[in-house]
C-alpha cells in the first residue's frame, strides 16, 4: 500500500459511504449475508404456506395467516394460481437470493481477501456494484407480489411456451429480475477470479491456498461461464413477451383451442437447453462454497490436517470442468435419443467420483482426530450424511429408464433439498457460527446453537425423507392440493401433514438462531482475535474484526494451510504466517 492510499484510508467517511455505499469487502460481504439470511426468510415463509395447502387443501388458513396473503386469499383458501406463484418464487428466491448470496456473495466477500492476505478485492468498486444489483433484483422480484395478477406462476424454471403466454406481468418482472441478479454474479465472479489470482500474499502458492479458496475460484468460474446463456435467454425471453418475436414459441401452438396467431418457428426446447446449461452447474456452485466452509471447520475442530487436500484440490477443478457437460439429464423426457441419453448418462456417473472423492477425504479427516465438538463443528459433521444422501438418491435421476418414472415427482424434491437445505445449509450455518467471531470480536452462544442445531437437523429428516416415498408412488411435485384427487397417491398422502408439521416446527426452531445471531453482536462474549486456535491468515495475521485494510503490514505465508497436531511443535497449530523451524 502506498503512503497517499494509507492517507487516503486514514480519512474518516461519511457513515452512508462507509456502512452503506461501501467499498469494503467485509462490509459488502455484511451486506450480502444479511440480507440473503432475510430472503433466505421470506423463501422459507412462502413454503410454510404451500405446505399448509398441501397438507389441508381445502382448508381456510388461520385468520391472522390469510391477512398475510391479502387480495390473494379468498377467505383464507388460496387456489391453484396463488400456489404456483408460491412456487415459482419459493424456488428462485431460496437459489438466486438466498444460498447463492449468502455462500458467495456473503462468506466469499468477506473471507476471501482476508485467506490470501489481500487488502481488499481487485475492484472494490465493480463489489459495490455487483451488492446494489443484487439488491435490486431481489427487491423487483418482491415487488411482484404486489401488483395486479401477482408474481410470477411458471415455475422457477419459467418454461415456454406456458412463461411467453402468461398475460400477467409478474413474469416480466421476474425475467428483468433476473438480468440484474445474473448481472451482480457475473461482476462478483470477475472480482474473485482477478483478486485470487493476483492480490496473494508473498509465500502464498496454489498448493498453500485454504481449501475455501479453491472452492470459490472454481466457482466463479462456474458462474461467469454458465451464467451468460442464462441472461441471453432472459433477454430473448423478454423479447417474445413484450415484442412478439418467437425465440422460444413454435409454430401452430393451440392455446384455449385456437391456433396462436404468430409467425412461430421458436423452440421451447432451446430454453430448457439454456436454462439448465447454468442450472446444472449451478448446483455446484451451492455445493462447492459449502464444502469449502466444512473443509476449513473440519481441519480446525479435528485437529489434524485435511486428508488429501491435493486429492479434494484436483477434484474441485474436475468438478467445475465437469459441471457444464451434464445439463440434459434434465430432460430425458424431452426425446433426445438414447444416443444423447447415454453420454450424459455417462458424464452424469463420472461427475459423481469428484463429489465422492472430497466427501471421503472429509470424513477420512476425523479419523484419529482430536474432536472438539463445537456448534460449527456440529453443523459440519451433519452436513457429510445429509450430503451423502442427497447425492446417492441423485444417481436413478441421472439414469434415462429410472428418470422416467421420477421425473417430476416428490422423489425429485427430496433429492434436490437433501443437497441444499440439510446439505448446504448446513454448511452455512456452520460458516456464520464459526466466522461471526472474525467479523464481530464475539462468541455466539452455545446453548442456543444446540437449541438451534438439533430441532433444525430432525426437522430436516422428517420433512425430505417421506418425499423419497411419495415419489416412488408416482406423486407429482406440482399439485396444490397434495395428490387428494389421485387414486395411485392415496396410500402416501398421509405423509403431508407429517411432513408439514415439521417444517413448521422447524420455523420454531430458527427462533434460538435469530436471537443468537443478534443479541451476541451486543452481548456475545468477546473474544481474541484467534479463539479457535486457526491457522489461516484471516485468524492469524488480522485482527477481530479486522479494520479497514485487514492487516497491519502484508503478512508473509511460510506453510500449507492446515498445520495441525504437526511433530516438534509447542502447540497443536502452527499459524501460516510464521517461519517453520528446521
Amino acid at each position: 500500500m502506498t503512503p497517499s492510499e494509507k492517507s487516503a484510508h486514514s480519512k474518516p467517511l461519511p457513515f452512508w459511504k462507509r456502512y452503506i455505499f461501501s467499498t469494503d469487502h467485509k462490509v459488502i460481504g455484511i451486506q450480502y449475508g444479511v440480507t440473503a439470511l432475510i430472503f433466505l426468510f421470506i423463501g422459507f415463509l412462502l413454503m410454510m404456506f404451500m405446505r399448509w395447502s398441501i397438507a389441508f387443501p381445502g382448508r381456510p388458513l388461520p385468520e391472522w395467516a390469510a391477512a398475510l396473503l391479502g387480495p390473494n386469499s379468498t377467505s383464507g383458501i388460496f387456489g391453484p394460481e396463488f400456489y404456483n406463484q408460491l412456487g415459482a418464487m419459493h424456488g428462485t428466491i431460496m437459489i438466486f437470493l438466498g444460498v447463492v448470496p449468502l455462500a458467495v456473495g456473503g462468506f466469499g466477500n468477506y473471507v476471501v481477501p482476508l485467506q490470501i492476505g489481500a487488502p481488499d478485492m481487485a475492484f472494490p468498486k465493480i463489489n459495490m456494484m455487483s451488492y446494489w444489483a443484487f439488491l435490486t433484483g431481489g427487491l423487483l422480484m418482491l415487488f411482484s407480489f404486489f401488483i395486479e395478477g401477482g408474481a410470477a406462476k411458471s415455475g422457477w424454471t419459467a418454461y415456454p411456451p406456458l412463461a411467453v403466454l402468461d398475460a400477467d406481468s409478474g413474469q416480466t418482472i421476474w425475467l428483468v429480475g433476473m438480468v440484474f441478479l445474473i448481472t451482480s454474479s457475473l461482476l462478483g465472479a470477475i472480482n474473485f477470479i482477478v483478486t485470487i489470482i493476483q492480490l496473494r500474499a508473498p509465500g502464498l502458492t496454489w498448493m498453500r491456498l485454504p481449501f475455501f479458496v479453491w472452492s470459490e475460484l472454481v466457482t466463479a468460474f462456474i458462474l461467469l461461464l454458465a451464467f451468460p446463456p442464462l441472461e441471453a435467454a432472459g433477454v430473448l425471453q423478454l423479447m417474445d413477451r413484450i415484442a412478439d418475436t418467437n425465440f422460444f414459441m413454435p409454430s401452430g401452438l393451440v392455446v384455449s383451442g385456437e391456433i396462436r396467431e404468430a409467425a412461430g418457428g421458436g423452440s421451447p426446447l432451446l430454453w430448457q437447453h439454456l436454462f439448465w446449461f447454468l442450472g446444472h452447474p449451478e448446483v455446484y456452485v451451492l455445493i462447492l462454497p459449502a464444502l469449502g466452509i466444512v473443509a476449513e471447520i473440519i481441519a480446525n475442530n479435528s485437529r489434524k490436517p485435511l486428508w488429501g487436500y491435493r486429492s479434494m484440490v484436483y477434484s474441485s477443478l474436475f468438478l467445475g470442468f465437469m459441471s457444464f457437460v451434464v445439463w440434459s439429464h434434465h430432460m430425458y423426457l424431452t426425446g433426445m435419443g438414447s444416443v444423447m441419453n447415454a453420454f450424459f448418462q455417462t458424464t452424469t456417473m463420472i461427475i459423481s467420483i469428484p463429489s465422492v472423492i472430497i466427501l471421503s477425504a472429509l470424513i477420512l479427516s476425523l479419523w484419529g482426530g482430536s474432536i472438539r465438538f463445537t456448534v460449527p463443528m456440529l453443523f459440519a459433521v451433519a452436513f457429510l450424511p445429509m450430503f451423502g444422501i442427497g447425492g446417492l438418491t441423485g444417481l436413478p435421476l441421472g439414469i434415462s429408464t429410472s428418470d422416467i418414472h421420477l421425473h417430476d415427482t416428490y422423489y425429485v424434491i427430496g433429492h434436490f433439498h437433501y443437497v441444499v437445505a440439510p446439505g448446504v445449509i448446513f454448511g452455512l450455518f456452520g460458516g456464520i457460527y464459526y466466522w461471526f467471531p472474525k467479523a464481530t470480536g464475539r462468541k455466539m452462544g452455545t446453548v442456543l446453537g444446540h437449541l438451534h442445531f438439533w430441532p433444525t437437523l430432525i426437522c430436516m429428516n422428517v420433512i425430505f425423507m417421506p418425499m423419497f416415498i411419495q415419489g416412488l408412488a408416482g406423486v407429482s411435485r406440482r399439485l396444490y392440493d397434495g395428490g387428494s384427487a389421485y387414486a395411485h397417491a392415496q396410500p402416501v398422502l398421509h405423509w403431508n401433514a407429517v411432513i408439514s408439521m415439521a417444517a413448521w416446527t422447524m420455523a420454531i426452531a430458527q427462533i434460538p438462531f435469530i436471537l443468537n445471531f443478534f443479541g451476541s453482536i451486543f452481548f456475545g462474549k468477546k473474544v481474541e482475535s484467534n479463539p479457535w486456535e486457526a491457522t489461516t491468515l484471516e485468524w492469524t495475521a488480522a485482527p477481530s474484526p479486522p479494520p479497514h485494510g485487514n492487516f497491519p503490514e502484508i503478512p508473509t505465508v511460510y506453510c500449507g494451510p492446515y498445520e495441525y497436531s504437526q511433530p516438534n511443535s509447542e502447540t497443536d497449530f502452527h499459524p501460516q504466517n510464521q517461519p517453520v523451524e528446521a
